[in-house]
């Protein structure tokens, strides 16, 4: 039987998984997934160029950036967790891969709104997707214990791309406006060159997913094959948790989604600088709180559990929705760099309950259940997170006076959202199972 954390090699018996021995494959899914996000961000750097040459109002770059997001989330993500749950997550990842890969190709070749949609939506698909089977594939790399330092290692890498879609693509961009592209990318604007040379710089990141072995599944309360009455069964019996939990993370991703589609428009519009004045630090911004984060949520959530309190786990994610909270004004800021310190607390703040939520649903919910719990998490958060929320900021920047007043819509739409996240997660906390999923029955 093949070691749980193999790599490359299989070994003659199955040991217990540790941290140590589970570092390479961690490292190469958090590769993996700095990847997924760069991709599935990018085009939110570039969009005001877009937007001139497609000659685009705010309102198609809502739908094309939320709703292309939103929908496929809820029709995919739930298929997607069955699929984490019953067959082999590395080769379902390794596809995963390939369909950011060619979402990002396509975004560089698109003439049309729908083509640029479909574009969008396939980024999304595969990176949400591949976050899902990335979270099930970590849980049985490393005992309960410690797996908020293995989340921590792959949410590491959730925010290297997260940043790298500011840094990177800003980076690329600018050499694409001095400096011609390739012949062979056939004089494409700068903004399409840099969705090329995005891509191919993708499939290079997803080539290291070969070297990994699909480990062994644990804490396996039915079955992985169990029908899905007995599965629907044990969502069921953890909805009083599992409800809050939901309501809690879906409003965090609702104002990171906001933030991710319109920082930029806010900060060339309101402040009057171009994305290549602020996507260095940008992209550094997002990189360090994004670490940070990981940080203090990995090791908060591995504390908690220590506690010994009930919903301990949680605490963190409760403290970090408080703080969010004041830092969701970062769009009415009075200066660029007060705007930077409170969205990057915003962020920092986010990436402590997505961790927090993470560990939550790997060591409270069965192995059998997990994925799919995680890709209703998703097709949730898509929905609402990524289909409303950034129509729903233009809708209130509209009440207000128009596209001018951007900023003061973000704002409004930030503070609501963060206020229901932390009564949500108090909620959850309260509500928590008493006793983890332990060993296999």
């Amino acid at each position: 039987m093949n070691s749980p954390c193999s790599v490359a090699m299989p070994l003659g018996d199955e040991v217990e998984p540790s941290f140590p021995r589970s570092l390479v494959p961690l490292l190469i899914l958090a590769l993996a997934m700095a990847s997924g996000f760069t991709m599935m961000t990018s085009f939110s750097l570039v969009q005001e160029a877009a937007k001139a040459e497609m000659r685009l109002s705010d309102q198609i770059l809502g739908i094309v950036q939320g709703v292309s997001a939103a929908v496929p989330l809820v029709l995919f993500s739930i298929p997607i967790g069955i699929l984490v749950d019953r067959t082999n997550r590395v080769r379902l990842l390794i596809g995963l891969g390939i369909i950011w890969t060619l979402g990002t190709f396509l975004t560089a070749v698109a003439h049309s709104v729908p083509m640029l949609f479909i574009a969008r939506m396939l980024a999304g698909i595969g990176t949400t997707g591949g976050l899902t089977a990335a979270l099930s594939l970590i849980a049985d790399l490393c005992m309960p214990a410690q797996r908020g330092r293995a989340l921590l290692i792959v949410t590491l890498g959730k925010s290297l791309g997260q940043a790298a879609a500011f840094a990177l693509t800003g980076w690329l961009l600018g050499l694409f406006l001095t400096q011609s592209a390739p012949a062979w990318f056939g004089g494409m604007a700068p903004w399409r060159s840099t969705h090329m040379a995005l891509a191919l710089i993708s499939m290079a990141a997803i080539l290291p997913l070969l070297l990994m072995r699909e480990p062994a599944r644990r804490e396996v309360a039915a079955s992985t094959h169990a029908p899905f009455k007995v599965v629907a069964h044990e969502l069921w019996a953890r909805r009083a948790f599992l409800i809050p939990l939901f309501l809690g993370q879906v409003s965090v991703v609702m104002a990171d989604a906001a933030a991710a589609i319109w920082a930029s428009p806010v900060l060339s519009r309101s402040y009057g600088l171009a994305p290549q004045d602020f996507a260095g630090w940008m992209g550094v911004l997002i990189f360090l709180t994004g670490v940070l984060g990981a940080i203090l949520g990995g090791f908060v959530a591995d504390l908690g559990q220590k506690s010994g309190r009930r919903g301990g786990l949680l605490i963190g994610a409760v403290a970090a929705a408080g703080i969010g909270i004041p830092a969701a004004l970062y769009p009415v800021a009075p200066s660029v760099p007060l705007f930077g310190i409170a969205l990057g607390l915003m962020i920092l703040c986010g990436t402590i309950t997505g961790l927090c939520t993470s560990v939550a649903l790997t060591v409270f919910m069965p192995n059998e259940v997990r994925g799919l719990c995680i890709g209703a998490f998703i097709a949730i958060a898509g929905l609402i997170g990524f289909g409303i929320a950034p129509t729903l900021v233009t809708w209130v920047s509209a009440l207000l006076g128009g596209e001018s007043h951007l900023g003061q819509g973000l704002a409004i739409v930030g503070v609501i959202v963060s206020a229901i996240s932390l009564a949500a997660f108090f909620i959850a906390m309260r509500r928590a199972p008493v006793d983890a999923v332990h060993e296999p029955i």
